[in-house]
């Protein structure tokens, strides 16, 4: 599977490099400034590419803009930002695109290499990986705040693994609750969240991203 990284950071960026090569993908560029994630992309086409938010010459949003011009001219290329920060205006435009696996995960979140590489073969695949705490930023800036409050404990807990994209079986095995018990919490959190119930993963997560992207505050329709 062929990678291509852009990171700034020149031990992270090495260190990403070590990782994805000791697990048999192939990282065929890394860069490491913002004008050159485009023309890295456009060149290699990868299976995957893994992207900061950040990078030089300006340092603030050049890694996602970049990536999101590369999906405009790859049409589902798949996308793993791995960052510090949540930027908030283009990770929407980036998570509604519904071409393509995508991926937005926090630096100091990823407390397993396992958990790491197991996100970029899923977002590779088409799937799409969420860290929790993005999906409550979005939400929260959303003006989603209120609804979001009304959450159990539990039912964050779900919601959390719903957005790593995590199937019934697998949340119920995480919180050594039953998979009906599991149901019932979703179905809670959709109507809490005033967003349609569904039973693919996949979907629930872009359900839940189609909500944060619906400017005009009508309630989204799930997909078939």
């Amino acid at each position: 599977m062929r990678v291509v990284i852009a990171e700034d950071l020149a031990l992270l960026r090495d260190g990403l490099i070590r990782i994805l090569e000791a697990f048999d993908f192939e990282v065929v560029a890394a860069v490491d400034n913002g004008p050159s994630v485009l023309p890295a992309l456009t060149a290699h086409r990868p299976d995957i590419a893994v992207v900061d938010v950040r990078l030089p010459p300006t340092f603030t949003d050049e890694g996602l803009q970049a990536a999101i011009r590369a999906r405009a001219e790859l049409p589902g290329l798949p996308v793993l930002v791995l960052s510090q920060h949540v930027e908030q205006l283009y990770a929407r435009e980036l998570l509604s695109d519904r071409l393509g696996g995508v991926g937005y995960l926090l630096k100091d979140r990823v407390s397993h290499v396992d958990q790491f590489v197991d996100a970029v073969r899923r977002v590779a695949g088409g799937g799409t990986v969420m860290d929790p705490e993005v999906v409550a930023q979005l939400l929260a800036n959303r003006g989603a705040a209120e609804p979001l409050a009304e959450l159990t404990a539990r039912e964050r807990e779900v919601l959390g693994l719903m957005a790593e994209g995590r199937s019934n079986a697998a949340v119920a095995g995480r919180l050594f609750i039953t998979e009906k018990a599991v149901s019932k919490h979703i179905n809670s959190i959709f109507s809490k969240l005033r967003l349609p119930p569904s039973t693919d993963d996949h979907r629930r997560v872009l359900a839940v991203l189609a909500y944060l992207d619906g400017a005009d505050g009508r309630r989204p329709q799930a997909r078939a």
